[in-house]
């Protein structure tokens, strides 16, 4: 799937018009509802295989951010072999009591979290911060759809760089 067609896809499945309370706290009249394009099957492939490139270089493992985070990178680790790591919002209380599943440790690793929309970018860096404390090396962001609403801005001032697949221009503008 081209691009532009990708696009066109995300938007057409995953975009809503009304009034949204968003994560952020923020208030939209439009929302793209994850959800609608990673439960699609040929839409989830075709993200992966148009993030693979986008991968930075040297990354051990795939951070999927839960819940959103985790089908895009689930699909990113078949698409590219690189190992995916399940981040939690906070450790369980029972099991293994860690707040990231996956790897037996994170100590050393380089990841690459993985999101599907950032608006601030608030939860990556609550996320990031709690794989820093377990010992990785976090460095880079990956979205499947930057708001541009700020979130970029407030990871680098966090250390981290946001590379998106997608910004929501982009995604308007292939519709137009």
């Amino acid at each position: 799937m081209e691009s532009r067609e990708l696009a066109q896809a995300i938007y057409n499945v995953a975009h809503l018009t009304g009034e949204f309370k968003l994560r952020s706290g923020l208030t939209s009249k439009e929302y793209f509802d994850k959800y609608r394009f990673e439960a699609q099957p040929k839409i989830l492939r075709a993200i992966a295989k148009a993030m693979v490139p986008l991968i930075p270089k040297g990354t051990e493992a795939l951070a999927g951010l839960e819940m959103g985070g985790i089908p895009i990178a689930t699909a990113l680790s078949m698409e590219s072999g690189i190992p995916a790591v399940f981040v939690r919002k906070e450790a369980k209380s029972y099991g293994t009591c860690r707040v990231a599943e996956g790897l037996e440790s994170l100590k050393g690793v380089k990841l690459c979290i993985i999101e599907d929309v950032i608006t601030t970018g608030g939860q990556v860096i609550l996320s990031a911060e709690d794989l820093r404390k377990e010992g990785a090396l976090v460095k880079e962001v990956l979205c499947v759809i930057s708001r541009q609403q700020g979130g970029e801005e407030k990871l680098a001032a966090a250390g981290l760089e946001m590379i998106s697949l997608f910004n929501q221009g982009q995604l308007k503008d292939s519709v137009r």
